[in-house]
């Protein structure tokens, strides 16, 4: 028995990891050789955050162009969302405000919808990354509900990637 399903959406550029980070929350294993999402990928995940069941359904939106027309469809019914990017390539960061415009075009203000920032780390290390500070600051600036660094290899910060987004729409929702 589950205290509350929520549906959320991962969403952000192409190649930034978010497929690699679902496939590590849901089975702590790190698959590096994964195949593009077409349109969109559905997992289901049963956790518990803050002494209450829930079962997540979490929808993995392909970051590519072509796809971004689905979007809207697959907002809808969606409580929160993690905003993916690679913290090795600036312009997967910057693309958040075309990605926000089309997710707050189908909520409305009552609705529940936190969105967290989730900056990738990988292990290659490259001139230019975006500082935590900077993801940070971005964050801030477009008024979501707060940034996590995490590196889908070793598994730091996944899971509390996660349960972090349960744990504000728990609090929303009651």
């Amino acid at each position: 028995m589950y205290d509350a399903t929520f549906k959320i959406v991962l969403f952000g550029e192409e190649g930034t990891g978010r497929t690699e980070l679902a496939k590590k929350f849901l089975t702590n294993l790190f698959i590096s050789d994964q195949t593009m999402t077409i349109g969109v990928d559905f997992e289901v995940k049963s956790l518990s955050v803050d002494g209450q069941n829930v079962k997540l359904q979490i929808w993995d939106f392909g970051g590519a162009e072509r796809f971004r027309f689905l979007l809207p469809t697959y907002v809808r019914g969606a409580r929160g969302g993690l905003f993916i990017y690679d913290v090795n390539d600036r312009a997967s960061l910057h693309s958040i405000d075309d990605w926000l415009t089309v997710i707050k075009k189908e909520i409305r203000e009552e609705d529940i919808f936190p969105i967290i920032v989730i900056g990738l780390i990988s292990n290659s290390d490259k001139e230019g990354r975006v500082s935590a500070e900077e993801g940070i600051k971005i964050a801030k600036s477009k008024g979501v509900d707060g940034f996590i660094e995490c590196a889908v290899e070793t598994g730091e910060n996944v899971e509390k990637s996660f349960e972090a987004l349960v744990s504000l729409m728990l609090k929303k929702a009651l």
